[in-house]
């Protein structure tokens, strides 16, 4: 991907068709896409996916290995909630906002308008193909934006699948699906989208803003990073193990917001860790990495890089705690967890995104504290406590995207919740109204009723002078 001077010139592959047939529609669909066909489509998408559950169940099984429940509750619920959701709420949000006067703007009349920002780009992931394509575009759907969605081509089932449910709900003058690599997503961004919707890494979300910079684009950026757990000395031990097994094991910790390590009082370590065994016994049985229930790695790749974590952090002076369990063919590895790893070690340096957890005893929360802060801001920060002067004590002193308290994941879920994050974690929100938003041009109208502005026009005399004199003193 490019991020050349100026803008650059549409090419002529199938990704910049795909742009041209949506683009070209927009004037009409500005016209037309009122809330009945926004209704409509959303209805069209949602009958699509719960055709098609079988053929999600079956391309999540080809691409992750992802259990069929763990399908159900993490790429085909997200997707129907946001859809019904979206439908309950869209009159109100879409309703013409009526807002008060400044005392400087009496005798006007002020309303804010929410537009279609136009015709968006979402490119998603692989790790959760389905949600991460969709989700997105059931809020373009609702703001009035056309768009062109780019599954990810290290899912190849889903990708396949994503095309063939748009096309079934969906006119192709409204959505299209570029299917294809690095080279598809480069020439998707050299064309003059109107928003950007990315999810993914935050090395790869600094080339789609740079890209987005060459024609001005908007975007939001769902990133990731290494999203920590810092457990309180009164913690629920029982409780923390199992929210910490499920959050970070589902699909074989795969996840933007997985917690990436734990922080926990060293009196409390061994108590910890023994519910920590317990818990993934429960979940996958004597055996996990033989178990129906884990999901396994996407590809080889991002099975040698975890392998290489693992075995870089065992010979650097880690101990294995519990698991280590590998088989190449497979692509699957056991829920590892790792004690004694240290600040120079690459697994406590990159975002993990696999099955592995590091459990770091401390002695004092506010080092702990400082070294989170110090670092990247995480897209989710998860504490567990029963003491609500150290639950604020932790998030007073860390920002991140979002916050769980005694939970994991479910933030995602909340769609009465922006969902984001900050910094190197990303940027803007989704879900819900913010996703309406995300998509949406707030476009200000303002009307002079009966506004005494034109006492202050030019020429300025005395008389304006001394007027202008006065308003300041009553407004200013």
């Amino acid at each position: 991907m490019s991020s050349g001077e100026g803008p650059r010139a549409p090419q002529a592959g199938p990704a910049a068709r795909a742009f041209t047939r949506v683009k070209a529609a927009e004037a009409r669909r500005r016209a037309a896409f009122d809330r009945a066909a926004r209704d409509a489509a959303l209805a069209a998408l949602g009958r699509a996916v719960r055709a098609h559950e079988g053929e999600i169940l079956a391309a999540l099984a080809a691409d992750l290995g992802k259990p069929a429940v763990e399908t159900r509750l993490t790429e085909i619920l997200p997707v129907l909630a946001e859809i019904r959701h979206a439908r309950r709420h869209l009159r109100s949000w879409m309703r013409l906002r009526r807002v008060r006067p400044t005392l400087a703007m009496l005798g006007t009349r002020a309303a804010i308008r929410p537009e279609p920002k136009g015709t968006a780009l979402i490119i998603a992931p692989w790790n959760y193909p389905i949600s991460l394509a969709l989700g997105p575009l059931v809020s373009a759907l609702a703001a009035g934006c056309g768009a062109v969605v780019k599954p990810s081509e290290l899912a190849p089932a889903s990708s396949a699948l994503i095309a063939r449910i748009v096309a079934a709900a969906l006119p192709g003058d409204l959505v299209q699906v570029a299917e294809g690599g690095v080279e598809t997503a480069t020439d998707l961004l050299a064309q003059r989208f109107d928003h950007i919707f990315f999810t993914g890494s935050p090395a790869v979300g600094r080339v789609v803003m740079a890209a987005a910079a060459q024609t001005l684009a908007s975007v939001t950026l769902e990133l990731g990073g290494k999203s920590p757990v810092v457990i309180g000395p009164g913690a629920d031990m029982r409780r923390a193990a199992r929210m910490v097994a499920w959050g970070k094991f589902a699909n074989a910790g795969q996840t933007c917001i997985a917690p990436d390590h734990v922080f926990v009082p060293r009196t409390s370590q061994d108590r910890f860790l023994a519910e920590l065994e317990r818990q993934i016994g429960k979940m996958y049985g004597r055996r996990p990495i033989a178990s129906a229930s884990l999901a396994r790695i996407v590809n080889a790749r991002h099975f040698a890089r975890l392998k290489g974590l693992i075995e870089g952090a065992l010979a650097g002076g880690a101990t294995l705690a519990q698991g280590g369990a590998m088989e190449d063919e497979s692509l699957r590895i056991a829920p590892t967890v790792l004690l004694r790893t240290d600040a120079g070690m690459a697994i406590a340096r990159e975002e993990i995104f696999g099955p592995v957890l590091p459990v770091i005893a401390y002695d004092d929360l506010d080092p702990v504290l400082d070294q989170i802060a110090a670092g990247e801001t995480p897209l989710a920060l998860y504490v567990f406590e029963r003491d609500r002067a150290v639950i604020e004590r932790v998030i007073g002193a860390v920002s991140s995207g979002t916050v769980g308290i005694n939970v994991t994941l479910v933030q995602y879920l909340h769609l009465n919740l922006p969902f984001g994050g900050i910094g190197n974690s990303g940027l803007g929100a989704a879900h819900g109204l913010w996703g309406f938003r995300a998509f949406s041009h707030e476009r200000p109208v303002i009307e002079d009723r009966f506004s005494a502005l034109g006492m202050l026009m030019p020429p300025y005399d005395a008389a304006k002078a001394r007027l202008a004199r006065l308003v300041a003193r009553l407004v200013g």
